[in-house]
């Protein structure tokens, strides 16, 4: 493993995973929403997004946390492992209820300063609406790059999550 993607659900723990694996692995940690999102939640324009993701895809090791569609097939091609967090919908939910409890008025560590921690109806209907609108199309794409000789982690409990890093610190990572 040494580039990998971690995609799933808002509230799943993806950019949790992708620290502590960051720290098994000894690889350096892109959560893409501090890349995406300027201080004050500004948007990062399209032909800049992608070039920041090609400057780190070029990199020969790395770990990215994020969804973001729009670079989601660049990511994949360029990485040797995607790990997919697709779990519960009330799981997840509490996740960001949870996170947005945590870091009221502040900034979490994975989002870039000037953007602090907020909750809106949109995203909490995302979020609901996750696993019948998105995660079928990610579960056939994760079949493709499977096919590809990919490595794929498709963990549908935190439980799962827990024993591969486990697993991951026992060996090293490697």
């Amino acid at each position: 493993m040494e580039k990998v993607i971690i995609i799933g659900c808002g509230g799943a723990g993806k950019s949790t995973l992708a620290r502590k694996l960051g720290k098994i692995l000894n690889l350096k940690v892109y959560h893409l929403d501090a890349m995406y999102w300027k201080p004050g939640w500004k948007m990062t324009a399209k032909d800049e997004w992608k070039r920041l993701i090609k400057q780190v895809i070029e990199q020969d090791t790395w770990i990215m946390d994020g969804n973001y569609g729009s670079t989601m097939d660049m990511r994949a091609q360029a990485a040797d492992t995607i790990i997919f967090l697709d779990y519960s919908t009330p799981r997840c939910l509490y996740g960001v209820f949870k996170r947005r409890i945590m870091y009221h008025g502040r900034t979490r560590p994975d989002m870039n300063e000037g953007c602090p921690e907020r909750l809106d109806w949109d995203f909490i209907k995302w979020v609901a609406q996750y696993r019948s609108k998105k995660a079928p199309g990610i579960i056939a794409k994760l079949e493709e790059f499977r096919l590809q000789g990919k490595g794929i982690y498709h963990f549908t409990n935190p439980r799962e999550t827990e024993k591969f890093i486990e697993e991951q610190s026992i060996k090293g990572g490697r």
